[in-house]
C-alpha cells in the first residue's frame, strides 16, 4: 500500500466538520438574534443544501474530466472562506441570502471530492477511512461545546468570527492534501446514466433524499427548540456533542464490512431508528434524560447510515466515475432533500410548531426506510 497521507486528510476534516459544528447548531440562533421569522431562517438555513444540488456535480463533472481533483478542492475551500467574509458587510435578508448561497456554492464542492480522493488514496483498504474520518467528529464536538459555553457567557452576535476562523482552516489544509491516482476500473466505459438506471442504485440515492429531508428540522430548530423549552446553550451543545462522539465507534467498525446485502440491511435499519429518534425529540422534549437517549441513537442515524451509504456509493460507481457518484451523493440527498427539509421545516414551524414538525421529519424517514427496503438487490445481485 502507499504512504497514507494521514494527518494531512485528518486535518482537512476536522475543520471542515468543526465549521459544521459552529453553522448547524448554532447559525439559526445567530439568525434568530438578527429578527428573523421562522420561515426567513428555514430559507437562510437552506442554502446550505440548496448549493449541494448543483454544485458537487458541476465540480465533480470538471474533476472527472480532468483527471484532477485536489486544485477544485482548493478553489472551493479558499472561496467559501472569502464569500463568507460578506457577512460582516450588512445584517439585510437578501444581502445574507447572496452571501451564503455564494459560501454555500463553493464549501459544498470540497467534500465529495475529498472524500473520493480519500477512497483512493486508501485503495484496497477503505476499512481504514474510519480512522481518517473520525477526526471531522472531533473538530465538530470541540467546536459544539466550546461555542456552546461561550454563547452562555458572551452570547451570539461574535459566531461569525468563529465561523470564519474554521473555513479559513479548512482552506489552509486544502492546500496540503495530495493528489490521488484515480484506478482504471472496467465500469469505465459505461456512462453514469448506466449506473444510474440500476434499481438499487436509483432507490439508494432517493432513500437518502428521505434521510437528508427527515433531518431538515434537526439541522434547522433543533437547537431554537431546546433553547426554547429552557436548555441552555451550553446543556444543548452537550447533547449534540454526544450524538457525535457515539458515531466514532461506528466510524471505526462499520467501514470492515463490504457485503452489500448486509450494508443495505444496516441502512434500513438505521432509517427506522431515525423515525424513532425524530419522535423522540418531537413528543419527549422536556425529559433531558429521553434527549440524551435520543442523541446516542445519532450513532445509527448519522454513523452507520453514512458509512453504509458510501459504502454503497463507492461500491456502484467506480473508477473515473467516483467523483460524479460521490457527487451524486451529495447533491441529491444532502442537496435537495435537505434543502426540501430546510424549507417544509420552517413552513411547518410557523404554522403547525415543533411538535408536529418532528414528527414530519420522523414519517420521511420512515418512507426512505420503506424505499431502500423496497429497491434493496437480492442477495448476490448487489455484489456483481
Amino acid at each position: 500500500m502507499r504512504t497514507l497521507p494521514y494527518w494531512r486528510l485528518s486535518s482537512f476534516y476536522f475543520f471542515y466538520f468543526a465549521f459544521v459544528g459552529a453553522i448547524s447548531p448554532y447559525w439559526g440562533l445567530y439568525l434568530q438574534s438578527l429578527h428573523f421569522a421562522a420561515f426567513q431562517i428555514g430559507v437562510l438555513m437552506s442554502l446550505l443544501q440548496l448549493m449541494r444540488i448543483f454544485a458537487p456535480n458541476i465540480w465533480g463533472h470538471w474533476a472527472d474530466r480532468r483527471g484532477r481533483r485536489i486544485p477544485i478542492v482548493q478553489i472551493a475551500a479558499l472561496g467559501s472562506a472569502l464569500a463568507f467574509c460578506g457577512v460582516f458587510l450588512n445584517q439585510s435578508f437578501w444581502w445574507l441570502f447572496a452571501v451564503m448561497a455564494a459560501m454555500s456554492f463553493f464549501w459544498s464542492a470540497s467534500l465529495p471530492l475529498v472524500e473520493a480522493t480519500t477512497l483512493s488514496h486508501l485503495g484496497e483498504h477503505i476499512h481504514r477511512y474510519g480512522r481518517i474520518r473520525l477526526w471531522g467528529s472531533v473538530g465538530f464536538i470541540l467546536a459544539v461545546l466550546g461555542l456552546g459555553y461561550a454563547q452562555d457567557r458572551l452570547g451570539v452576535a461574535w459566531l461569525p468570527w468563529a465561523v470564519l476562523a474554521m473555513l479559513a482552516g479548512t482552506a489552509l489544509f486544502a492546500r496540503w492534501i495530495p493528489e490521488a491516482d484515480i484506478g482504471v476500473h472496467a465500469t469505465d466505459q459505461h456512462t453514469v446514466v448506466t449506473v444510474l438506471r440500476q434499481k438499487p442504485v436509483w432507490g439508494l440515492l432517493l432513500a437518502c433524499f428521505f434521510m437528508a429531508a427527515a433531518h431538515g428540522p434537526y439541522y434547522t430548530f433543533y437547537t431554537i427548540y431546546l433553547v426554547g423549552g429552557g436548555y441552555s446553550p451550553s446543556q444543548v451543545g452537550w447533547l449534540w456533542a454526544v450524538g457525535v462522539i457515539c458515531e466514532i465507534a461506528v466510524f471505526f467498525w462499520l467501514p470492515r464490512l463490504r457485503d452489500p446485502t448486509l450494508l443495505y440491511r444496516l441502512l434500513i435499519g438505521s432509517l427506522l431508528v431515525a423515525a424513532l429518534r425524530f419522535l423522540m425529540i418531537a413528543w419527549l422534549a422536556d425529559s433531558g434524560v429521553i434527549m440524551l437517549l435520543a442523541q446516542t441513537l445519532h450513532a445509527a442515524t448519522f454513523g452507520v447510515y453514512h458509512a453504509s451509504a458510501l459504502a454503497l456509493i463507492h461500491h456502484y460507481f467506480r473508477g473515473r466515475h467516483q467523483g460524479r457518484g460521490q457527487g451524486l451523493y451529495s447533491s441529491l440527498s444532502y442537496g435537495a432533500g435537505g434543502t426540501v427539509g430546510s424549507l417544509y421545516a420552517g413552513w411547518a414551524w410557523q404554522g403547525l410548531g415543533g411538535h408536529w414538525t418532528f414528527t414530519l421529519a420522523a414519517g420521511c424517514a420512515l418512507f426512505a426506510a420503506a424505499v431502500a427496503y423496497y429497491s434493496r438487490p437480492f442477495k448476490g445481485a448487489a455484489a456483481a
